[in-house]
């Protein structure tokens, strides 16, 4: 096992060979490195987490599994950098906790015959309300289905930068432009000018789109 303090010169790529060997200070310095993106993800769905009276400590435990598979899981050939992977995955599992607490939520008030219960899914922040900013002639305004969703978001990672589309990404699993900065490590006024421009390029890719 290398030493910890040695690690900490060693880049991501390294640390996730090391981890997948098992090597715990590898582990613990990637855990170190990237417990802020679990803070900030708890931080976001706190209000829904304490809606539905889930216990912190199994929040943190689903956290550390999704962190832990986006290690596993992390694929530096693909799009997605690490510190998005990682989010994805821990938000993954934040998420399925929420269902599962929300199926059980709705199965107790039916079984009361309450006819007064709204179910509000928070969590629901498509791509159409990301990109559109309620622009009635917006060409997202005619998107149907997942698999017109699935064309949308292949378009935007042939088209955008590497950087746009990494904030892309976020974007369109609902974090706001301060959270998205927080996660990358950027000042808010640059994700705010990277959304705005990610935006107006994909506007103009999707009206070339239905022209065609």
């Amino acid at each position: 096992m290398i030493d910890f303090d040695e690690l900490k010169e060693t880049n991501d790529s390294e640390l996730i060979m090391l981890y997948r060997d098992n090597d715990e200070n590898a582990k613990n310095l990637l855990f170190f490195k990237y417990k802020y993106i679990i803070d900030i993800l708890i931080n976001k769905y706190m209000r829904i987490l304490k809606n539905y009276n889930i216990d912190m400590q199994e929040v943190y435990s689903e956290c550390n599994v999704g962190f832990s598979d986006g290690l596993k899981c992390f694929n530096e050939d693909k799009d997605a950098s690490l510190v998005t992977f990682v989010t994805l995955c821990i938000e993954r599992r934040l998420r399925a906790l929420v269902r599962k607490y929300s199926r059980e939520k709705q199965k107790v008030i039916q079984d009361s015959f309450s006819l007064d219960y709204i179910y509000n899914d928070e969590l629901n922040n498509n791509l159409m309300d990301t990109l559109s900013d309620n622009y009635s002639n917006d060409p997202l305004s005619n998107m149907a289905d997942e698999e017109e969703a699935s064309e949308i978001i292949n378009i935007a990672r042939q088209n955008l930068s590497s950087g746009e589309v990494e904030v892309f990404n976020l974007m369109i699993r609902g974090f706001n432009y301060k959270e998205i900065a927080a996660i990358l490590k950027k000042t808010p006024k640059q994700i705010d000018n990277t959304m705005q421009r990610v935006k107006i390029k994909m506007k103009k890719l999707l009206e070339k789109r239905e022209n065609f």
